[in-house]
């Protein structure tokens, strides 16, 4: 069973980046990639904590101009695999897996270099009209972003705790401790960040009654989900109705003119 999870982790970790750059199928946001490790891994609340820790840090980070970011998506694949294989918990998860992330920083500049090469090496052939060499060469490109996710996940599939051990062995005990408070106000600031792009004045009530539900009620975050989804399809079929309504007394109104043209005309 474990060979079978260490298979499925790595081709998660290397397909994530391909769905990234191409068909988006099944996402590489952070929550999502961790529902599916956490399924892969049988614990699912666990992969479902971690992804969703690194989803509310990536708020507000964007790969812009060719910039890089961290890669949160591997970071929750790794936390995951390492919270549930080795039974450290989350803790030690985000410690582990927010550094990979950081250092795949790194390995998408390399492999932005390599693809570079091999789009010009393509365009050679385009030219000289060997469009045959320029297809299978085309299957270079998301081999090469792959292994970006496939090598680091493979090194920690392979030694396991021993790599997690060293990793917190060799890292400063004051870089640890920094690691778990930053996992603990990235959030709030992906948050904030979040907020401050919303109509938070317009929905205000909608929001401290999701913080009196969670803080003082302590109702699962799925029951807050379905009243939240209900409190949003009542306000767009009110929103709707109001739209409609002005129409709606316009063609009334256009109505009546025209039968009353029709009677001055008798």
């Amino acid at each position: 069973m474990a060979v079978i999870q260490n298979i499925l982790i790595t081709i998660l970790a290397g397909y994530m980046t391909i769905d990234q750059n191409g068909p988006v199928v099944l996402s590489w946001f952070s929550v999502i990639v961790g529902m599916i490790s956490g399924l892969i891994m049988g614990d699912m609340n666990t992969g479902l904590v971690i992804g969703g820790t690194f989803q509310l840090m990536s708020l507000g980070v964007a790969a812009l101009g060719g910039a890089s970011a961290p890669n949160y998506g591997l970071a929750t694949i790794i936390g995951t695999f390492i919270a549930v294989r080795t039974g450290t918990g989350t803790d030690a998860a985000l410690a582990v897996g927010l550094p990979v992330g950081l250092l795949a920083i790194q390995l998408e500049v390399v492999v932005r270099i390599i693809n570079n090469f091999v789009a010009h090496r393509m365009q050679t052939h385009n030219n000289e009209g060997e469009w045959g060499k320029m297809n299978r060469e085309a299957w270079l490109g998301p081999i090469i972003c792959s292994l970006q996710t496939m090598i680091p996940t493979v090194i920690v599939v392979c030694f396991g705790a021993d790599v997690v051990n060293f990793i917190l062995e060799f890292i400063p005990k004051w870089v640890t401790n920094g690691l778990s408070i930053a996992a603990g106000m990235l959030p709030v600031v992906g948050i904030g960040m979040l907020m401050r792009y919303m109509p938070v004045k317009k929905f205000l009530p909608f929001i401290l009654v999701g913080f009196v539900l969670s803080a003082y009620l302590q109702v699962p975050v799925l029951g807050i989900a379905i009243i939240g989804f209900a409190a949003a399809f009542w306000y767009f079929t009110t929103e709707i109705r109001k739209a409609e309504a002005p129409a709606a007394v316009a063609v009334a109104a256009n109505i009546a003119t025209e039968e009353m043209g029709d009677d001055f005309d008798e």
